[in-house]
């Protein structure tokens, strides 16, 4: 029997009824078109943002032709940038972000920058301030950098947690680096702050943590992200897609601390040494509903949110169950 004379015609069939897909990859199709090649990307805190930073700097997101241009924010001016359209994309505290939501501004979540981790956000005094447990005053003046915003949150929740009155806290607006002066001259018992302002206050003051900002409700407690305008996000899907597909990778790469710790100095004024001895918290790689949830409902608890807020509902429909 000639098997090779059966051999060709069978192999002609076969190519003619697949399309020649025999030598191609089956998944050739190509991507989506993006509607925007470059993004205006509003960044505030260093240690925060760092994964973002880092990808830019490395070319990450030119690869997936987008040019992200950091726009460094000051105090508080991230979300009123995005909403008069100076920029595509802002970082703020999960907080700021969902008190927007909440009163009415139509975010879309496009990831999750920062999560705390041990002292990575504390309560702090100075030696000799008598202030050594939590419960030691009833009526505690504390610096938080904006009354309304994750400090006050976290320094609510662990204080009433140690058994201190909520309704009896005095928050005392200070930016973090003013804060030692207001706990030297008196303003202030203790000081919410964060790194690298902790380590700093450590070093140089001797500061003492009085508690631990990551403990309780506010364990491993979401601190900040990036959003978008649901307008923007609905007029460009594909490019903000391809925005959180690299920041996820470069969230995982951020996986291995030494890599941040090393790219701090460039980017901040977060020296060599305060770098290699700040703690870290984690960077997460996913968007997590559930995991944000906890930020919204606590707001809600602590009377930041007159009404429960669904963070579900802020994801891209890629992330909807």
């Amino acid at each position: 029997m000639n098997v090779r004379g059966l051999a060709l015609p069978l192999v002609a069939v076969l190519l003619a009824t697949s399309g020649c897909s025999l030598f191609s990859s089956g998944d050739s199709a190509p991507p989506p078109a993006l509607e925007r090649t470059t993004l205006r990307v509003g960044v505030a805190n260093p240690i925060d943002t760092a994964p973002l930073r880092i990808a830019v700097a490395a070319g990450k997101f030119r690869e997936a032709g987008l040019n992200v241009d950091l726009v460094e924010l000051g105090a508080n001016d991230g979300l009123a940038k995005l909403t008069s359209g100076q920029l595509d994309v802002t970082f703020g505290s999960d907080v700021s972000l969902f008190r927007a939501a909440s009163s009415g501004t139509t975010l879309q979540l496009q990831g999750e920058a920062y999560t705390s981790g041990d002292n990575t956000i504390a309560l702090v005094t100075l030696p000799g301030s008598g202030y050594t447990e939590a419960t030691a005053k009833k009526s505690p003046k504390i610096a938080v950098d904006t009354p309304d915003d994750i400090g006050a949150l976290t320094a609510g929740s662990v204080l009433s947690t140690a058994g201190v009155d909520r309704a009896k806290i005095r928050y005392v607006a200070r930016p973090f680096d003013q804060m030692p002066q207001a706990l030297q001259s008196g303003d202030a018992d203790a000081a919410l702050m964060v790194e690298p302002y902790i380590t700093r206050a450590e070093k140089e003051l001797g500061a003492q943590i009085l508690a631990d900002g990551s403990s309780g409700a506010t364990l491993d407690f979401p601190a900040s992200g990036y959003a978008a305008t649901g307008a923007f996000a609905q007029a460009a899907p594909h490019s903000l897609a391809a925005f959180r597909r690299v920041l996820m990778q470069a969230q995982l790469t951020a996986g291995d601390s030494a890599i941040v710790r090393d790219a701090l100095p460039t980017f901040s004024d977060i020296d060599a040494t305060t770098a290699a001895l700040i703690s870290l918290g984690t960077y997460p790689t996913t968007l997590s509903a559930t995991r944000l949830q906890r930020v919204a409902d606590l707001m809600h608890t602590a009377g930041q949110l007159a009404n429960r807020l669904d963070v579900q509902a802020m994801l891209p429909e890629e992330d909807q169950p």
